[in-house]
């Protein structure tokens, strides 16, 4: 039987971490990247931050959802994944072999030399540095085992918003102008200058009452960490107050970009080379945020205003769009995951900017996927949408990496291989860990 490892991170206990985090104070290295200075100073710039938004909220529910703010504040582990996914992943992976949980901590190492398992399962984002989602399958790769997903590079390539975003605008795949800055000497050239890192646009004019207005975020997060009504900028003074914010708190370079004012779309691809393709797409519902909300899906939609006991219907899907835009949002989503080398599946963040183009916003090669239905979870809602089940999903995404790297799984619960091999056989032949990907796609195919 074909023995799949899993490798995943573990979201701590809530309550069990509010009780020992004064007690025992962690060690810097053990903190996650967006770690916090203390739960007191998270909890009450959440507060300052949605204030007059919650005063303003007509929610029964506004006042438990604001009990619930020092928690969702506390947003280092929000990429991590809960036992409910952990769970249903495990339960799908195993119609497909004999699965190994290999939790992506420091004992990760050893326990996946000593298991050598045929293949692994990775949606480990990683615990610490600006490649930590690269961490498993750089492991794997000096062990030899294949994995599921992207590539180290690809990996760490995504999480740089910054460098996503010169990688697409060099193969032509649009993106809005931006600039990145490093620390407070650098904003203020910046505001004086007001020009992107690539020197194409001039970003002054996105400043001011007439203005579309700028977006700053850290360039090294994920899952909406850092994200507020805070970073939407329309003045000068917005901005310098916002990044100064985002450069202390998350301690990291802030991308600074101009703020694109049409619909969001999500796009989850599957498959890799010409088989990739787009599951129906989730349109964002922007409309049933609370009158006045910056049309952005961030920490006050998920956190205090999209609650269990009062939801939002923030998801269309199929996304109520003409063909002919459907159409040119898929093909912008499938050349970013090709250009960006992008394997077996990922999500794609895609806004219209005023002309009514689509923009790629950001790449997730370790797409979300909650289980629960009533947890909004992008990926799983297309694949539903597209009449496959979540347990289909996850086999879908496994049985494309083993198509790659040359690795049978068993076709179904109780069943054969694809193609059997006794123990202790070798591995057929394994394609190149880029070859994959259609980066040497030639430019010309996209710019316009």
């Amino acid at each position: 039987m074909t023995r799949i490892g899993f490798a995943y991170n573990l979201k701590p206990d809530p309550s069990a971490r509010l009780s020992t985090e004064d007690a025992t104070p962690s060690r810097p290295e053990d903190d996650p990247p967006s770690r916090r200075r203390d739960i007191a100073s998270r909890t009450s710039s959440s507060l300052a931050v949605n204030e007059s938004r919650a005063g303003e909220m007509t929610d029964p529910h506004a006042a438990s959802a604001l009990e619930t703010l020092e928690l969702a504040a506390d947003d280092e582990y929000a990429e991590w994944d809960s036992e409910e996914t952990i769970a249903a992943v495990e339960r799908a992976l195993s119609a497909c072999g004999e699965v190994i949980r290999l939790e992506a901590n420091q004992d990760f190492p050893e326990r996946l030399r000593r298991e050598r398992p045929d293949i692994v399962f990775n949606i480990a984002e990683g615990a610490t540095g600006v490649n930590r989602e690269a961490h498993v399958p750089a492991i794997c790769e000096f062990f030899g085992i294949p994995y599921s997903g992207s590539d180290p590079f690809s990996l760490s390539l995504c999480l740089d918003k910054a460098r996503t975003k010169e990688w697409l605008s060099y193969h032509g795949v649009r993106t809005a102008p931006f600039v990145l800055i490093r620390d407070v000497a650098e904003l203020e050239s910046f505001l004086g200058g007001k020009r992107s890192r690539n020197g194409k646009r001039d970003l002054s004019s996105f400043l001011g009452p007439r203005s579309s207005g700028l977006f700053a975020k850290p360039v090294h997060e994920g899952s909406s960490k850092g994200i507020t009504e805070k970073n939407f900028c329309r003045t000068t003074d917005e901005l310098r107050a916002q990044v100064h914010f985002l450069l202390e708190r998350y301690e990291q370079p802030v991308l600074v970009e101009e703020y694109l004012p049409g619909a969001e779309f999500t796009c989850a691809i599957l498959g890799n080379g010409n088989a990739a393709r787009v599951l129906p797409i989730v349109g964002i519902n922007f409309d049933a945020l609370p009158e006045g909300a910056v049309p952005v899906y961030g920490f006050e939609a998920k956190w205090l205003w999209d609650r269990p006991e009062n939801p939002l219907e923030m998801f269309e899907c199929p996304a109520r769009i003409d063909e002919a835009l459907a159409s040119e949002i898929k093909r912008v989503a499938l050349r970013a995951y090709q250009v960006l080398g992008c394997r077996d599946w990922s999500r794609i963040d895609v806004r219209l900017d005023a002309a009514g183009e689509p923009n790629v916003v950001e790449v997730n090669p370790l797409p979300g996927i909650l289980p629960n239905p009533e947890d909004n979870s992008c990926f799983p809602k297309a694949a539903r949408v597209a009449g496959i089940s979540y347990e289909s999903l996850i086999q879908s995404c496994l049985r494309a990496a083993a198509e790659r790297e040359g690795v049978a799984l068993l076709d179904r619960p109780g069943g054969t291989r694809n193609e059997e091999r006794g123990n202790g056989a070798s591995r057929p032949a394994r394609k190149s860990p880029r070859s994959a990907s259609s980066v040497l796609v030639p430019r010309s195919s996209e710019a316009r």
